[in-house]
């Protein structure tokens, strides 16, 4: 999977996100992923996380090994 396609699944699935995607190690299967969405307001960091995969239909496929997610709304972006 090519990071692109990522940042548009992510982005087209949770409405005003932002996101940023890097592949790791060049093979397409590990990825760095940070998405700032309104959507996740109110949600843990869990929650959180179990979104962006349900996005991403990770369970169960092997074209993503490996994500490192990070997840903040607007407000706490601004922060970062």
């Amino acid at each position: 999977m090519e990071p692109e396609q990522i940042k548009q699944l992510l982005e087209s699935g949770l409405a005003e996100s932002r996101a940023e995607v890097s592949d790791m190690t060049g093979g397409g299967d590990h990825f760095e992923i940070t998405v700032v969405a309104p959507a996740f307001g109110g949600l843990s960091l869990l929650e959180r996380h179990r979104l962006v995969y349900k996005l991403l239909n990770v369970a169960g496929t092997e074209e993503i090994h490996a994500l490192t997610l990070k997840t903040y709304t607007a407000e706490e972006w601004a922060k970062v």
